[in-house]
């Protein structure tokens, strides 16, 4: 059986294609282009009403290319819009995150099989399934250890799509650490939807912090590179733990979302902007070659000229590497659907523009920064590139293995 996993959205529908694609591989199926597929699973992000169309178009053009293709879809927006999704062409199943563990024995019905029973992610194969570095194009292992979120956001969704928070214990973790070591990977991003909240649930006292600590202490050549951390669960114990060890890469992203204290007050957000800075500042101070990455909105209900510009001038201040720029979309069931004082889309495109150009300001500054050191890296794609472990690609004046350690010069 031939084939493709389609994903939209975050690390952790990332994880989860990975984790799809070990079980397919690990029964015997071959990847192959949606065209020419007889299987394909699209896992749908639903963190804006651009996410939606993009799956949906997406969808609609593989059956139209592909008459004959079963589509399966999974993900947040199909767990939001599932009698949406169903009415889509070509579309067999639809599978919510609460049963997307389970995604082939849902739909074994479908698979051409006379075998009863699919195989299933972590049987058999371990965790990897019959994943290798290469496989959906990935060099590093994408590697869930929670999902579901707690907080309440008033401009997000996801607590809906995603449930209540839920935490792997460390053992699974540790056992999928090794057969991803096995695999190949050398490198292993550790992501959940509420990173921070890691452990809570569990009622043994594992913490976020704890699960750092033991991958700190990993005995073995792989680096650990942590996904995004909300800036409360960003302590000072993890920021030592980064700067003490080689096996955890000098790599934050900690979603700001906003420069403005009453527009993260509206937005449910626990930390000021004041609290941000010394947050960003005090990783600098401890590891000047660290990148910081950050998340910002755009056009949030009542965001006024004078909010928008104490978020430029915040950002401006930040020794930030890079950004994400989000312009606001109104979210159906989220609280800031219901507010006021709805920015204008043309304004919302200016600004969006202009805090772009902040970050491009950003990601120059940080690279002229590092330019005449030498950072060690991991080639990718065609071997002729390479990603630091402060994340910054490099090109490459000679072709190397993928997936090799090398000592990449920054110019």
């Amino acid at each position: 059986m031939k084939y493709s996993v389609i994903t939209f959205g975050c690390r952790v529908n990332q994880a989860d294609s990975l984790a799809i694609e070990g079980s397919l591989r690990a029964r015997g199926a071959i990847g192959s282009s949606p065209d020419d597929a007889d299987l394909v699973i699209v896992n749908t992000c639903s963190v804006t009403a651009t996410a939606d169309q993009g799956a949906r178009q997406t969808i609609r053009r593989i059956a139209r290319n592909n008459p004959d293709v079963r589509i399966v879809v999974t993900g947040c927006y199909a767990t939001r819009r599932a009698g949406e999704v169903r009415d889509l062409p070509n579309v067999t199943h639809v599978v919510s995150n609460e049963l997307k563990d389970d995604l082939l024995t849902v739909i074994e019905a479908t698979l051409p099989s006379e075998d009863s029973t699919a195989a299933r992610y972590g049987d058999g194969e371990g965790p990897c399934g019959a994943l290798v570095p290469g496989v959906a194009g990935r060099t590093a292992f994408t590697m869930r250890v929670q999902t579901g979120c707690e907080e309440q956001c008033s401009y997000c969704i996801i607590p809906t799509t995603r449930g209540h928070s839920r935490s792997r214990p460390l053992r699974d973790i540790t056992r999928q650490i090794a057969d991803a070591v096995a695999a190949g990977y050398k490198e292993i991003a550790v992501t959940g939807v509420h990173l921070g909240s890691y452990g809570r649930d569990l009622a043994d006292g594992t913490t976020l912090t704890t699960l750092v600590r033991c991958l700190a202490e990993w005995d073995g050549d792989v680096l650990f590179r942590i996904s995004s951390l909300e800036p409360m669960d960003c302590t000072r114990d993890i920021v030592d733990l980064v700067a003490a060890s080689p096996r955890l890469a000098p790599h934050f992203h900690l979603p700001l979302q906003h420069g403005a204290d009453g527009v993260l007050q509206r937005m449910r957000r626990p930390y000021t902007a004041a609290s941000y800075r010394q947050l960003v500042e005090r990783i600098r101070t401890t590891i000047p070659h660290a990148s910081i990455g950050s998340d910002v909105i755009v056009g949030f209900p009542g965001e006024t000229t004078v909010e928008f510009d104490d978020t430029e001038r915040l950002l401006r201040d930040l020794p930030l590497t890079h950004l994400h720029v989000f312009p606001y979309s109104d979210r159906p069931g989220t609280l800031a659907t219901a507010m006021g004082g709805k920015v204008e889309g043309a304004t919302i495109r200016d600004r969006g523009q202009r805090v772009r150009a902040i970050g491009q300001e950003m990601s120059l500054r940080f690279r002229q920064s590092q330019a005449g050191t030498v950072r060690r890296a991991l080639t990718v794609d065609d071997g002729l590139s390479a990603v630091t472990d402060n994340y910054l690609k490099v090109r490459l004046g000679q072709r190397y293995p993928r997936n090799q350690w090398i000592d990449a010069p920054i110019d």
